[in-house]
């Protein structure tokens, strides 16, 4: 396996201002051998807030063992919740997918499909690509006659609608606490699907406990009314956050720490008394989660019941089985 990261923005080109020194990258999880193949870009959850790693490389890792070259997009994210990122993760989706496909031929993905798979805020992050695309610009012109629409993409329990049944703390830290009616129904996925919409692939649990299952049906029923095709799975039990749902997600696995940076970066920054706009109360919260070490203090987790593998555990096969189809 080829692995290594590369940074999507030029130093001049991003400007995000909570970025710490921070700028988003792909990193690669590619064949070492010549062979075009079909192409996924992993798009991690984290309300907004970080890159969780475990949906991004356990994911990228599983559709390298069926066959195709992945790559794991850390975006930008907020873990100050001061900062609010606008159409910053968007535009960095869109760069993504035009700086892959600008080296499709050093990737060996020449010739076939790009799919995009996000998770909870990564997947609003992926959505939000499938249904605006057409109109984000580049600022370098060597991308800008460049593709940047998908050719699939994957919803996994995915933040839809910045409505009622949004999951709030991660459309407070998308548009700030007072967006206007416009922006939250430009981020509100479900009422901005039109005819030029790819394909899509969508999956949650019933029993999500954090972004409610709603948010599946409403994509689910605007595709279905624009005559996108599409696939909608909606599995009984499992918490939200399942990733894969593989061995290696049961039996513990821990990696992929690379999407991380960014947080770690602005944790410095904070603990130096140089957090952008960050509140008193923030910063104790934060100070309290992450350690000198900077190995966060997590919560404890829910319990798993392995079980789950059997149903909400097919969903990569179920979307292997999709993607050959588009």
């Amino acid at each position: 396996m080829k692995n290594f990261s590369e940074k999507i923005w030029d130093e001049s080109e991003y400007n995000y201002a909570a970025a710490y020194g921070f700028i988003p990258e792909i990193h690669a999880y590619m064949h070492d051998d010549d062979q075009s193949r079909d192409c996924m870009l992993v798009i991690p959850g984290g309300g907004y807030c970080v890159c969780t790693p475990h949906e991004g490389e356990l994911v990228a890792e599983e559709f390298y063992k069926r066959g195709m070259n992945a790559f794991v997009l850390t975006y930008t994210t907020d873990i100050t919740m001061s900062v609010p990122l606008k159409d910053q993760p968007l535009q960095d989706i869109s760069r993504a997918v035009r700086f892959i496909r600008k080296r499709a031929n050093e990737y060996n993905i020449s010739g076939k499909k790009l799919i995009v798979c996000g998770f909870s805020a990564g997947a609003h992050v992926a959505g939000t690509l499938a249904v605006h695309y057409e109109e984000i610009s580049d600022v370098n012109t060597a991308y800008s006659n460049i593709s940047n629409r998908p050719d699939g993409v994957i919803l996994s329990y995915p933040v839809i609608t910045a409505g009622e049944l949004t999951h709030l703390y991660s459309i407070q830290t998308l548009l700030g606490k007072n967006p206007t009616q416009e922006e939250l129904d430009y981020y509100s996925i479900e009422k901005q699907v039109k005819p030029s919409t790819p394909p899509c692939f969508i999956w949650q649990t019933e029993e999500d406990e954090l972004v409610p299952v709603e948010n599946s049906y409403l994509m689910a029923e605007a595709l279905h009314k624009a005559r996108i095709p599409y696939a909608h799975y909606v599995f009984p039990k499992g918490f939200h956050g399942l990733s894969v749902a593989n061995d290696d997600f049961f039996n513990g696995w821990s990696g992929g720490m690379y999407v991380m940076d960014q947080v770690f970066k602005a944790i410095e920054a904070i603990k130096a008394g140089k957090g952008v706009n960050v509140s008193d109360e923030r910063r104790a919260e934060l100070e309290a989660q992450f350690p000198d070490n900077q190995e966060p203090v997590m919560p404890e987790g829910l319990p798993i019941d392995q079980s789950w593998r059997e149903d909400a555990g097919l969903w990569p096969s179920l979307a292997e089985a999709w993607i050959k189809r588009l």
